[in-house]
């Protein structure tokens, strides 16, 4: 049975630890490679906010709720997933919760991406959210990964 609940994506990248933890945790960085312009900094409690660049997505405006910064090992937020059709208020829906977590490992830093709750999205988009995140996801850590390397 597939977890309809859960995405996760891991990779090891060729890179210390610490240089990773730049690229996932400071906005500008984590901008460069994500495909957003963040304002704001990553601190718990803290609410970033930036609009999406990658082409196509312009309009919309990417929101995200620091929830734990622990450095060098965890980066966790909530945002609205796939939330881009601009007609669109998902202030009132439950939101999912995304972990970025580092662990050394030979050869590099393993970078795990967790996206969780998704059973608590509204039925009427969930399957969509969960599909587009899991693809975006699998795009994000190779993109990412071109991110550390290029440093």
């Amino acid at each position: 049975m597939a977890d309809t609940d859960r995405i996760e994506r891991s990779i090891v990248l060729r890179a210390p630890r610490a240089r990773v933890w730049r690229a996932i945790s400071d906005p500008r960085e984590f901008g460069t490679w994500f495909g957003v312009a963040l304002e704001g900094d990553f601190v718990s409690g803290a609410t970033v906010r930036g609009r999406i660049t990658h082409p196509g997505y312009e309009h919309v405006t990417m929101e995200m709720s620091i929830e734990r910064v622990e450095p060098e090992t965890l980066l966790s937020y909530r945002w609205h997933p796939h939330a881009v059709r601009a007609d669109v208020d998902y202030s009132a829906e439950p939101t999912t919760l995304v972990e970025l977590r580092l662990e050394e490992v030979a050869g590099g830093t393993r970078l795990t991406v967790v996206e969780s709750d998704f059973d608590r999205i509204p039925a009427s988009r969930r399957d969509e959210a969960f599909r587009r995140n899991g693809d975006g996801w699998s795009q994000q850590i190779r993109n990412v990964e071109a991110h550390v390397a290029a440093a």
